[in-house]
């Protein structure tokens, strides 16, 4: 390993978790490298596309003698920047097979490419549920920005839920564990007791489940499903694509990120059962303190997540009035 590069952590066998810097809060995404001496050099997740995450990747290529050209594979946990934005330059410059899940290919995976087109229903169904003039106006500046750090891959060859893939000179199994995405991906050794879960339970955060324009019609609905899943799975140990890279008690933290989210249910509705409102103004019960823009946008799209998980069951109602979607009991 040389001087320069980062902390490598040991995972499974030839398989090496990287901590590569991200201009985001959490400051860090994992990237996990495995490079056996039989079977094809892989990369899970590729960090965003700056120049600080891809020196960060090269340092950690090149700790086991490697470099881009030598990646044959790039399989990707979900299409969020942080975890995507690189897979294309990785492509152009091995060849590499992108592999991601075959639901997250049709949603999130596309989103990229149509991107453009997409963008005028994102903004207006912020609008619809309250995002008010002065935040709406930065929302395409914003989104540009995080687009300019993705590079997409031209052709990505699906995997399936219950598919076997091999890694580290070992069986994993594919999971389906949407909600924080809808196509989420994740990596099972029950061997090992082992889970690559990305971004679909962390340590020290609640990962966002937020509804947006081109998400399945109930993120937290799935997310409490997922939860469910990973409880019964109860992994020795997960590699998280934040505040890790491994944790430990993934049971127990599943079961306080159930708690959670139905008290955030709760919560929601007694407040629009005691003041009918937008998900806007009941984000802003829910996340009282002080956010950014793109805080302020994230918190609209959990909260709305969880106003129409309580529509679709029938605990709330909702109306249009005034340029805006309003739930009430």
């Amino acid at each position: 390993m040389t001087a320069s590069a980062p902390a490598l952590t040991p995972v499974v066998g030839t398989l090496h978790a990287l901590q590569v810097p991200i201009p985001y809060p959490m400051k860090t995404v994992t990237v996990l490298i495995d490079a056996p001496r039989q079977g094809p050099v892989t990369l899970i997740d590729t960090a965003l596309d700056t120049p600080e995450a891809r020196q960060a990747i090269e340092d950690g290529l090149s700790a086991f003698g490697l470099h881009w050209p030598d990646v044959e594979r790039v399989i990707v946990t979900h299409h969020h920047p942080d975890h995507y934005g690189l897979a294309g330059v990785v492509e152009e410059r091995s060849g590499a097979a992108v592999q991601m899940l075959d639901v997250e290919i049709g949603r999130g995976e596309r989103y990229w490419h149509l991107w453009e087109e997409w963008l005028p229903g994102h903004i207006k169904h912020m609008a619809d549920h309250g995002l008010p003039p002065e935040l709406l106006a930065t929302l395409e500046l914003d989104s540009r920005r995080g687009k300019a750090r993705v590079h997409p891959a031209s052709r990505v060859q699906p995997l399936r839920e219950g598919q076997h893939i091999s890694l580290a000179g070992q069986e994993w199994e594919v999971l389906w564990l949407p909600g924080h995405a809808d196509g989420h991906l994740g990596l099972w050794n029950e061997q090992e007791s082992v889970l690559i879960a990305g971004d679909a339970i962390l340590p020290r955060i609640s990962p966002n489940v937020g509804l947006y324009a081109y998400t399945r019609p109930d993120p937290l609905g799935d997310y409490l499903q997922t939860l469910g899943k990973l409880e019964a799975l109860n992994p020795a140990r997960a590699v998280v694509g934040h505040h890790g890279p491994v944790m430990e008690g993934v049971q127990a933290r599943a079961r306080q990120l159930r708690g959670h989210h139905h008290e955030r249910l709760d919560f929601i509705r007694e407040e629009a059962k005691n003041e009918p409102r937008d998900a806007y103004r009941l984000s802003l019960a829910m996340f009282p303190r002080d956010l950014n823009t793109a805080g302020r946008r994230f918190a609209l799209a959990e909260t709305l997540a969880h106003a129409e998980h309580l529509h679709l069951l029938g605990q709330l109602a909702r109306t249009w009035q005034g340029g805006a979607w309003v739930y009430h009991g």
